[in-house]
């Protein structure tokens, strides 16, 4: 049997017992504004965990508890895109993360992303009886009755910091004089409040939640070392900001697409500047470096040039030509223009003027 409604009208610890009392597989759907999260639970216990907030992605768990770099995540999502392996299997499989390390994240991950739920104020949410994720080799085993517990603490401590911090939108006044917190999370929230950033901003940057980062921010204020400076009504952008990433990156794919380079790096920069980590659009400033190339690249190409052979046969043998490119070099004669090659590729147009680029480049012809 499944179950939907609104948190504003069903509390997520009656969820929760629901679904334990009950004993039941399947998936919990929750959806605020442009979060979605999706709970898998195994027998009223809970199993792993998905969320689209880059803060509960595995990859920034990982980074935050020191357990890989960022250019050992970077390098891994990229062969995750190529080889379609799950990311926590690729890091096992090269030896940067021991399985244990991974079950360790993915409930520290997964026990999140359902905290941070006990503060959303309302919410959709639908219990998908029998629904299973596909493909997950390393589950977790969490009891629902402890992360309960926590939950309804945390809206206590939450409803505490509130009478302080009433908004994601408020900004800080650092107050000088003061030693340096111990805290490496403290010292760099203490960092990011000086550069006017929101305390929103300050949690996307940490990659901790709301709760974490408001109750660094609440310390620093008890012990003097903050004060609030900007309060303001909650603006969108900042009550967002998974949303506001999710449209920059939109509009930057788009930009691409159209070849207006400019506008695509404007775009992903901006991401970048919310969410220093996020991986989409770290590959997105690759695409446009490459893209920018080839265009370049293919500017080189006249199509009504006529390509000519500078090397002998005995000189070609001892290059090192890949099919296509031994391809498009059988069709050079002295005589057809590239136009004339390029109907008879077995290949893209831009495929095929790529390589008469690359062949320009290394001096294998020359265009007359």
């Amino acid at each position: 049997m499944g179950l939907s409604g609104n948190l504003r009208t069903m509390d997520l610890p009656d969820i929760l017992q629901w679904i334990s009392s009950g004993r039941k597989t399947g998936t919990l759907h929750l959806e605020r504004r442009s979060v979605q999260k999706r709970i898998f639970f195994q027998g009223g216990v809970i199993h792993t965990s998905w969320s689209n907030d880059p803060r509960e992605s595995l990859g920034q768990f990982l980074i935050r508890e020191r357990c890989v770099t960022e250019e050992q995540l970077f390098r891994a999502l990229l062969k995750q895109e190529t080889e379609g392996q799950l990311l926590g299997s690729i890091l096992i499989a090269e030896g940067i993360l021991s399985e244990e390390d991974l079950r360790r994240s993915l409930q520290s991950k997964a026990e999140e992303t359902i905290y941070d739920l006990f503060l959303w104020p309302e919410g959709k949410f639908e219990f998908k009886d029998g629904e299973v994720p596909a493909n997950v080799t390393v589950f977790i085993d969490v009891d629902v009755t402890g992360v309960i517990m926590e939950g309804v603490r945390r809206v206590d401590e939450w409803q505490r910091i509130k009478d302080v911090l009433p908004s994601m939108s408020v900004t800080f006044k650092v107050i000088i004089g003061h030693p340096l917190p111990d805290d490496p999370v403290e010292r760099e929230a203490l960092r990011m409040a000086s550069l006017d950033k929101s305390l929103a901003e300050i949690s996307m940057e940490l990659r901790r939640s709301e709760f974490d980062t408001a109750c660094a921010m609440f310390e620093l204020h008890q012990r003097g070392l903050v004060q609030v400076d900007k309060v303001g009504r909650e603006a969108a952008a900042a009550a967002d900001l998974v949303g506001t990433i999710k449209d920059l990156l939109s509009v930057a794919n788009q930009r691409l697409t159209e070849r207006r380079y400019d506008a695509a790096l404007r775009a992903y920069e901006e991401v970048l500047s919310i969410d220093r980590l996020n991986q989409h659009a770290k590959k997105g400033l690759i695409a446009v470096v490459d893209s920018r190339g080839k265009d370049r690249a293919l500017r080189t190409v006249p199509l009504d040039k006529v390509p000519v052979m500078l090397m002998d046969m005995v000189t070609l043998t001892r290059q090192n030509i890949d099919p296509q490119e031994g391809f498009v070099l059988s069709r050079v004669n002295g005589e057809w223009d590239v136009r004339s090659i390029l109907k008879l590729c077995p290949m893209s147009e831009e495929d095929a003027l790529l390589i008469f680029a690359r062949l320009l480049e290394r001096k294998v012809i020359r265009l007359n």
